[in-house]
């Protein structure tokens, strides 16, 4: 697997540590994951889970971390925090004080990434989400950095910008409608983020609407839409409410092109939509046909027979990230590897700012605010049954 030789083979054959705080035992090196592996985002969870264990097993089968002569090896601890942000305080806690992990990978959602920053900064142990998008994962609202808290995803800002400058330059939409969970901060985010890009390019956000987590009927909402008469409907939502969505506006007679976020890719996007989101649009973190996906897409599916979810890609990035400190800070201190994760500057599975000419690999850097920095985003469109690559964007988050 390519993207592993990047992240394993290297590990494994250059790491050399000292000071190993935590483990299962004396050979050990504990990193801790949780995400909603139960709930409406399970499908989510599951695949980053099972991702983390597919990796750990391929660190171990090659013979563990070579530390001074001896062989040391990587064990995942995980726990479901049913996408619930007290649920994911509480694991939190207990994969810092209990089980002792030097790092964490994850959560998947901003609404439990931002709770946990405290706790990460209190305990010093460095966090690194994956799909986490809102800017206050890491940055407070006074522009505090949150010192433990990192992602391996682009943040709603620069996602935002992407979609709104898609939509007014290449698409040469005037009026936008937007269709956001009110009580969702990636929702509420990146609604935000694409309202004001879009109205700074000169288009106007001709209607606004919003729904609570759970609700499944949305005729209200979008027969206001409707009357609206916008040229583009932006729906930052998950995949699950943005089929039921789809549906629902097809049926009250909305053919306007529907843009949305990387809530959207899903193996169960299409499946749950029909044809109802055909030649639609969505923002990713990659091309999942790509060259730089292929060597993940197939081990993961030889491994679960079954395609790799975005989740599994951000998983690989952010332990790829956690595993890369750990070498150049040759330690298993938390705080080394903090400190060698604010450099952190490396091929991954996703980003890759020079694609065109150089498809094989993503990179990822981080920048002070502990985010990538001059990640690429992707607008990858639905056709038929397939989601097929449109354009790719970089720059600065």
């Amino acid at each position: 697997m390519r993207l592993r030789i990047l992240g394993i083979a290297m590990v494994a054959a250059a790491l050399v540590l000292v000071g190993c705080s935590g483990g299962a035992g004396a050979n050990t090196i504990k990193i801790g994951w949780f995400g909603p592996e139960t709930g409406d985002s399970a499908l989510w969870g599951q695949a980053e889970f099972n991702t983390m264990k597919m990796m750990v097993d391929d660190y171990n089968a090659a013979g563990g971390v070579n530390v001074g002569g001896k062989k040391y090896k990587l064990e995942v601890i995980g726990y479901d925090d049913k996408g619930d942000s007290t649920e994911a305080v509480n694991v939190t806690k207990r994969l810092i004080t209990q089980d002792k992990v030097v790092a964490i990978v994850g959560p998947q959602g901003s609404g439990e990434a931002i709770p946990i920053a405290p706790i990460a900064d209190d305990n010093k142990v460095p966090v690194v989400a994956t799909t986490a998008t809102n800017p206050k994962v890491t940055v407070q609202d006074d522009g505090t950095v949150n010192s433990y808290m990192y992602r391996a995803c682009f943040t709603d800002p620069y996602q935002g910008k992407v979609a709104a400058t898609f939509a007014y330059q290449k698409l040469n939409k005037r009026k936008a409608a937007i269709v956001m969970t009110v009580d969702d901060p990636y929702s509420a985010g990146l609604s935000q983020y694409f309202k004001q890009s879009f109205e700074q390019l000169g288009g106007k956000v001709v209607e606004q609407v919003s729904f609570t987590s759970g609700e499944k009927d949305f005729r209200a909402a979008l027969t206001k839409v409707k009357a609206s008469n916008p040229d583009v409907i932006f729906m930052p939502d998950y995949y699950n409410d943005v089929a039921l969505i789809a549906r629902q506006a097809r049926d009250l007679g909305i053919n306007q092109l529907l843009l949305g976020g990387d809530g959207w890719p899903s193996d169960n996007l299409i499946q749950l939509a029909g044809n109802a989101l055909e030649g639609c649009m969505f923002i990713n973190h990659l091309d999942f046909d790509g060259a730089a996906a292929a060597p993940m897409r197939a081990e993961y599916k030889t491994k679960y027979g079954k395609n790799a979810e975005l989740n599994s890609y951000m998983a690989h990035d952010a332990l790829v990230m956690v595993v890369d400190a750990i070498q150049r800070a040759k330690s298993f201190k938390p705080a080394d590897i903090k400190a060698a994760l604010d450099t952190t500057d490396l091929p991954v599975a996703t980003g890759n700012n020079d694609y065109l000419t150089n498809p094989i690999t993503g990179h990822i850097k981080i920048g002070p605010t502990h985010d990538p920095v001059g990640k690429t985003a992707w607008l990858i469109k639905i056709v038929g049954p397939d989601m097929k690559f449109q354009e790719s964007f970089a720059a600065d988050s």
